[in-house]
């Protein structure tokens, strides 16, 4: 009998015998192909890399974008007024060509004030600046300030007199109404 060792035998008869070297050589192929622990270290360290380098360029943009905010804040602060100074230009202009006539009479120096007035008016509406005269509402403490109480007939707590009329700004009080309510009957 020969050694079962060195010898391998077909399983069947059609099989041809399979050498060692040539059985080992699909092996040695698919290790070939799986990337060393160095090559998978580098790769990492790559992408970690491309990682590192996108996250700094984020956060940077990211402090641009709010120093930029905070410099469109700071203009806005800055210029908030402009458009309503440039309205009140134009009154400031009335009243300098009104004080410089030299024969003015009571009427024409009236006319004069009027349109003024009809000026700075128009300069507060197209700035949402409006007017409260509270006569006849109730007593509102966030609008009106009550300066005294007078009998009236009226219900009690409601604003019978107007001394000086407040101002609102885009719905907040810029002025309170300074005001006589009633104080019931």
């Amino acid at each position: 009998m020969s050694n079962p060792e060195n010898t391998q035998e077909p399983l069947l008869a059609n099989e041809p015998a399979v050498e060692p070297a040539a059985a080992e050589a699909p092996a040695s192929e698919h290790i070939d192909t799986i990337p060393s622990l160095e090559e998978q270290f580098k790769a990492l360290e790559l992408k970690a890399a491309e990682h590192y380098d996108a996250w700094l360029r984020a956060k940077a943009e990211g402090e641009n974008i709010r120093r930029r905010a905070q410099e469109d804040i700071a203009k806005a602060h800055k210029f908030a007024v402009e458009k309503f100074a440039g309205e009140l230009l134009a009154v400031k202009d009335s009243l300098e060509a009104a004080l410089a006539v030299q024969e003015q009479t009571v009427e024409s120096f009236k006319s004069g004030v009027e349109l003024t007035l009809k000026q700075l008016v128009s300069a507060f509406e197209k700035n949402a600046l409006i007017e409260v005269n509270p006569v006849g509402e109730k007593f509102d403490p966030h609008k009106h300030q009550a300066i005294g109480m007078v009998d009236a007939d009226q219900e009690a707590n409601t604003v019978v007199t107007v001394l000086q009329k407040g101002y609102t700004i885009a719905d907040r009080t810029l002025r309170p109404a300074l005001v006589m309510v009633a104080k019931g009957k």
